[in-house]
């Protein structure tokens, strides 16, 4: 009985010091953003000795953030629906379709997991050059309207599904596509829903193809402002934190509402062939 309660203590106090190490840069983020910026140098203490809302406001209207925020949630959207539609309709064919070279089609997917994004961006900015696309949505959303992490997630979650389920839907009048549309998607939502997740956090968090593909304002996403914003108020801590905290907050309120499908997805898709 002691060893066990030994174990519990001893995994709450590494979930515990899991959380701290986690949460410290968040606290640091919101402390730094309300202090002025003097006391960002000389201040011994990390709680400000006076809370400077108004960097926030400062931050606000140093760039154009609410253009910035409207360009990254259509861009997100755009990518995690391309995700969602493009990479399911793949998965599903490698999982339940026999076709020639499938399993070595599958395998070159997983094997192109092992290359480097970078690798890939002077060919993509290339064909996006060329197309003509370079500053504007097209160019942030079209290269990116399928993932082969996506693909690959959702095909072991299809897989694992009974196929007798479909198999009885096809024998009752539904078509291939009624069948996917009516049996699949419905029961392989909490992988859906781990993939829209990743998703959105890659497309609200990217940096360098936004970077790449954009030149003005009007096409510009968040994290690039950030970057404009750090470099017009050079070591201004405060403000930059201020609006540092601001792009952040909408990915971690979006895995805080959705971590438990997060959880049950990654749960119900273990690689297995």
């Amino acid at each position: 009985m002691s060893g066990r309660v030994g174990t519990l203590v001893a995994r709450h106090a590494a979930l515990l010091a899991g959380a701290v190490v986690v949460v410290a840069p968040f606290l640091w983020m919101f402390t730094t953003s309300l202090q002025t910026r003097a006391e960002t140098y000389t201040a011994s203490s990390l709680l400000p000795t006076s809370w400077h809302w108004e960097n926030y406001l400062v931050a606000w209207n140093a760039a154009p953030f609410a253009r910035y925020y409207l360009n990254t949630i259509l861009m997100a959207a755009g990518i995690v629906m391309g995700h969602l539609v493009l990479d399911a309709l793949a998965a599903y064919a490698f999982a339940r379709f026999r076709f020639p070279f499938r399993r070595t089609l599958f395998t070159i997917l997983l094997a192109a997991l092992l290359v480097p994004t970078f690798v890939t961006v002077i060919p993509a900015y290339t064909i996006v050059a060329q197309l003509g696309w370079i500053d504007t949505f097209a160019a942030l959303v079209v290269p990116r309207l399928a993932d082969v992490f996506g693909i690959v997630l959702l095909r072991q979650y299809f897989a694992s599904l009974p196929i007798e389920i479909e198999e009885a839907a096809r024998i009752d009048g539904c078509s291939r596509a009624g069948t996917f549309v009516r049996i699949v998607v419905p029961l392989a939502r909490p992988a859906f829903a781990t993939l829209a997740i990743f998703s959105f956090l890659f497309a609200w968090n990217d940096f360098l193809w936004p970077l790449l593909v954009t030149n003005s304002d009007d096409a510009r996403t968040i994290q690039i402002g950030l970057a404009a914003f750090q470099g017009r108020y050079a070591t201004s801590w405060n403000h930059l934190m201020a609006g540092t905290l601001t792009a952040t907050l909408p990915s971690v309120v979006v895995f805080m509402i959705f971590q438990r499908a997060l959880v049950r997805g990654f749960a119900a898709s273990g690689l297995k062939e």
